[in-house]
């Protein structure tokens, strides 16, 4: 009897595949994707440029003698 229970755990655990297992810290948390998404999106979007003032110049003064 415990060698046929034994044989079907076995079983079932071939059946179910490789069991992956990972820590809290590797799985990543909704704020975190969220963000990663506002930054892609950002990111594909296109930077407009920013315009500087012009700046004014300066003429050197011409002194009479």
């Amino acid at each position: 009897m415990k060698r046929s229970i034994v044989m079907l755990f076995t079983i079932v655990a071939l059946a179910a595949g490789p069991v992956r297992a990972a820590p809290p810290t590797v799985v990543p948390s909704p704020g975190y994707d969220a963000r990663l998404q506002e930054q892609r999106a950002a990111a594909s979007r296109p930077a407009v440029p920013v315009q500087r003032p012009v700046a004014h110049r300066h003429h050197k003064r011409d002194h009479a003698r």
